[in-house]
């Protein structure tokens, strides 16, 4: 299996991976790389390599640089040409101990771009798009083609409609075809119709296990021209590559779209928060409850927009998926990347998932060469870090879990129940849901399948072992396994209503779950693999039992799910779970075998043994040697190299899959699954002048950590929303519906659904929900029945938001669904990196308030008129415009433009117009 460094693959034929990366080039006036003195040669076995020499540049400074920013040197000096890339970039990358608390603006040329088909969707969608404007415009459409390697992995479609069952995994398979047949023709159609663009069918894992076992080269051979991998992926949890010594993010698709069109990326030189591991974790801790402390601890720092940059001796302990757990969460702790530099460990497990000798010894031996390989022997100096180092004993981490409403809001396994039970009064927030003392004792007596049950606040209905985050750690896997195992010899069992589930990011753990003698006992509890995908992580959980949901609703119980995924943000899971919490494998058998969330483990039994007898977690709980133990004796590199040898070919199903031919995509007028976006059908060969923002009123008034879910939410579809009322319109019937994450190739429904989150709070309402008020008329309409109107009335929109708007996924529509619904602005206090980035690329203009202030403390209700004087563009990056209201208010706020490229997106109209331009010319 030649991953790393093979030109070609075996899906492909004689489509090179890399050798159209320079086809075509934007640059008018590139020169010859002024750093080619620095070009050497490298001999590895009989094969002869060229690479970009860094100690050859004699610059003492790279030997203290972060080993996350020598990856950015490295890329920079390597694309110098005076023109995209200079040397002035180069300097300020040496510089990084000075520059990088200046906010200095970097370019970067990823390697490859990372898709998943929520976000690959409606990026192929834009590119096919572009094809047909290119054309119209009087260009030449093929010249629309990602340059660098696409690999587009279908995970998100698949949903747990049946779970505990043997079959559930081909009956939810057959469903995931069933609804999302069109888009399936689509994405294939794609793979034919652009070059350097591959596709992982549905059925074969999570996006992010895959470019860990499989697709992530860690170094690149380009015609023998050796280089770091990395990788910018339309996702936010890309980070988890970090953990393989990969630098990888998140970026919004129209982002990624830029960077397969041969754009690179202009970033602000980031800071990296330096973070030092020592000791070793106890016998009786996972990397679950790793990954929850380190979130908490940043999230406390405050490393938005950083890089965080993991060093120390207890590093070495971690074995790489540990490792890739850490940094799957990056976005939950805040970071841009959660970087573990290569080492041997890296090594182990680039052999253990198969990858062929030679690829492992290059990869050794250049980054030796290039000073990007740690020896954790003492011969090295730590590197320099912005600000003071963070340091944690893992010895002193605890079992634990995150919730109820956000992934770093950490819970120690032995506070759950007083956390929980205290949560019931709180008042109403992130950690309290406002209950009056005498509604806290809530019982509903429930009949299911012919016996009765009792449920309370606290109950468990939702049990998954799910999600890249742990899924793709075999330790945390087995440890599940092993539990179950312990569970059923001793006569414990699951409550049939709570609906369990098993989704493994690859095949592979199902392979060694059959090795290891496990996955009957997980499955006698119920939990039967579901399929390969996100599913319940992302809320693709399905509907619980009817007579649950009843129980749950007439007695307004806060029902619980507890799973193994990244995120628990409230009604992102299920709808009728209001209280989530993040576990590891095991602890997720656990809640399910005790069925509620609010026991205390170590005082109150789990359940009673065949002879009445009370066992506790402690009993069968596997401590960690037993299950390295294990792993170590059933994971084995044919099982990584069975998987992956045919997953390109996908499954019968997929195979058989009629797609169609031609440059153009031939668009169907009655599909509610892939439309023609009006993006570029009026855009013109030069852009127009930008327009004041006139009097726009407030569609929304929104709170701190407005999430990207909470704007273009991924679940379903509901029966009285807009979106709704027009596939009704169209036909389609309910139960046909699907979800917003699989629709998101048609921007009627999208735009419908933006701001169609159930859990939406709007300060302008009364009460949680997707509406607002129609200000000239004062009614009270679901929000896109309101900017419809506004539209119609030719009004200006802008919203108003607190802290972090736009955290969590990197979710495109996030943009452009505002964008189709008339907002030109956006005034909040802070913004989440990506989505404020996907905002300028939509040409939506982010505003934030000045230090200190926000809508609250200036008087602004959202009932005002905004208007802002954009000086027909003529704005800077960064610099202060001032908002003036029709109560006589003024603010001055931020323009969040944050480089010159953005700018000039900006004043495109946005990335992609940008491009088109430049393509055309």
């Amino acid at each position: 299996m030649k991953r790393f460094f093979a030109k070609k693959t075996s899906a492909q034929g004689n489509k090179t991976l890399l050798n159209k990366t320079h086809q075509r080039s934007f640059s008018t006036g590139p020169q010859k790389n002024p750093y080619a003195s620095v070009l050497s040669n490298l001999t590895v076995g009989n094969q002869k390599y060229s690479f970009y020499n860094l100690p050859a540049l004699q610059d003492q400074r790279i030997q203290r640089l972060p080993y996350s920013v020598r990856v950015l040197l490295e890329s920079a000096v390597r694309n110098c040409d005076e023109f995209n890339v200079k040397q002035a970039d180069v300097e300020r990358i040496l510089d990084w101990v000075n520059t990088s608390q200046k906010d200095v603006e970097i370019p970067f040329k990823p390697a490859r771009v990372l898709l998943q088909d929520f976000t690959g969707v409606p990026a192929v969608v834009d590119l096919a798009a572009m094809r047909d404007a290119i054309k119209r415009l009087g260009g030449d459409p093929s010249k629309i083609n990602p340059l660098c390697p696409v690999d587009l992995v279908i995970d998100h479609s698949v949903q747990v409609d049946f779970a505990g069952t043997k079959d559930a995994k081909d009956r939810n398979e057959a469903l995931e075809f069933e609804r999302n047949r069109e888009r399936f023709q689509f994405l294939k159609w794609g793979s034919k119709a652009f070059n350097n663009f591959k596709i992982v069918p549905p059925g074969s894992g999570i996006v992010h296990q895959v470019n860990l076992e499989y697709l992530a080269r860690v170094v690149f051979n380009q015609d023998g021209l050796l280089y770091p991998d990395s990788v910018v992926g339309t996702d936010s949890h890309t980070t988890m590559i970090n953990g393989l010594g990969v630098a990888g993010w998140g970026v919004g698709g129209i982002e990624a779209e830029a960077v397969m069109l041969g754009e690179v990326i202009s970033m602000v030189l980031p800071q990296v928060v330096g973070f030092k591991l020592t000791g070793q974790l106890p016998k009786h801790v996972t990397a679950t409850d790793l990954v929850l402390t380190c979130t908490q601890m940043l999230r406390k720092r405050g490393v938005v927009g950083k890089f965080v940059e993991y060093f120390g001796p207890g590093v070495k302990t971690l074995t790489l998926a540990d490792r890739a757990t850490i940094s799957n969460m990056s976005p939950e702790y805040g970071a841009t990347m959660g970087y573990f530099p290569v080492d041997e460990q890296t090594l182990k497990y680039l052999k253990l998932t198969g990858r062929d000798g030679q690829s492992v010894a290059t990869i050794e031996k250049y980054l030796r060469e290039q000073n990007l390989f740690v020896k954790h022997d003492g011969s090295q100096e730590d590197p320099l870090f912005s600000g003071d180092v963070i340091e944690l004993d893992l010895s002193s981490v605890q079992p634990s879990l995150a919730g109820p409403k956000r992934p770093h809001d950490k819970v120690n396994l032995s506070d759950m129940r007083s956390d929980f039970t205290t949560s019931l009064t709180n008042k109403v927030g992130f950690k309290g849901y406002g209950l009056p003392q005498e509604h806290t004792s809530t019982k509903a007596k429930v009949q299911y399948q012919g016996k009765e049950y009792e449920l309370t606040h606290g109950s468990v209905v939702i049990a998954a072992i799910t999600s890249c985050t742990n899924t793709s750690n075999p330790d945390v896997m087995l440890a599940a396994g092993l539990l179950a195992k312990n569970a059923v010899e001793k006569g414990l069992s699951v409550k049939p209503y709570i609906k369990t589930s098993l989704s493994p990011g690859s095949g592979v753990v199902s392979a060694y779950f059959e090795a290891a003698g496990v996955q009957q006992y997980l499955d006698q509890l119920g939990f039967t693999t579901a399929g390969y995908g996100c599913m319940t992580c992302i809320g693709n959980s399905g509907e619980i039992p009817k007579e649950i949901q009843d129980a749950i609703v007439e007695k307004d119980l806060v029902a619980a799910a507890v799973l193994s995924g990244n995120r628990n943000f409230e009604g992102r899971v299920h709808p009728n779970t209001r209280a989530n919490y993040l576990a590891s494998p095991p602890l997720v058998v656990a809640y399910a075998l005790a069925g509620r969330v609010d026991i205390d483990f170590e005082k109150e039994p789990i359940g009673q043994d065949k002879q009445g007898k009370d066992v506790f977690l402690k009993d069968i709980w596997p401590d960690r040697p037993v299950v390295t133990g294990v792993s170590g004796a059933v994971i084995q590199p044919e099982m990584f190299q069975k998987i992956y040898k045919d997953i390109l070919q996908g499954s019968k199903r997929w195979q058989e899959l009629d797609a169609g031919q031609g440059t153009l995509y031939e668009w169907d007028s009655n599909s509610t699954y892939i439309a023609n976006p009006p993006f570029f059908k009026t855009t013109e060969k030069e852009p127009s002048p930008i327009k004041d923002v006139h009097d726009a009123y407030c569609l929304l008034n929104m709170g701190d950590s407005i999430t990207t879910d909470h704007i273009s939410p991924a679940g379903k579809i509901a029966g009285n929303s807009p979106a709704a009322r027009y596939l009704k319109s169209h036909g389609v019937q309910a139960e046909d519906f699907n979800t917003y994450g699989a629709r998101r190739g048609n921007f009627e429904i999208m735009a419908r659904g933006t701001f169609a989150n159930t859990r939406l709070i709007n300060k302008m309402m009364d009460k949680v929900g997707p509406q607002t008020v129609h200000i000239p008329s004062g009614q009270k309409l679901a929000v896109w029945d309101a900017a419809e109107q506004y539209m119609k009335d030719g009004q200006d929109l802008i919203i108003l938001a607190g802290n972090e708007y736009g955290s969590g996924s990197s979710r495109d529509w996030a943009a452009k669904g505002p964008y189709l619904q008339g907002v030109k602005a956006v005034i909040a206090e802070s913004y989440e990196r990506i989505h404020r980035s996907n905002l300028v690329g939509m040409g939506i203009l982010p505003l934030q308030f000045k230090k200190g202030q926000n809508a609250d403390n200036l008087g602004l209700n959202g009932s005002e008129t905004f208007s802002i004087n954009l000086n027909g563009g003529n704005i800077k990056v960064g610099s202060d415009i001032e908002v003036v209201t029709n109560t006589g208010k003024k603010f001055s706020a931020t323009v969040r433009i944050d480089t010159d490229p953005e700018l000039q997106y900006y004043k495109n109209g946005g990335i992609l117009h940008y491009v088109l331009r430049k393509i055309n010319k």
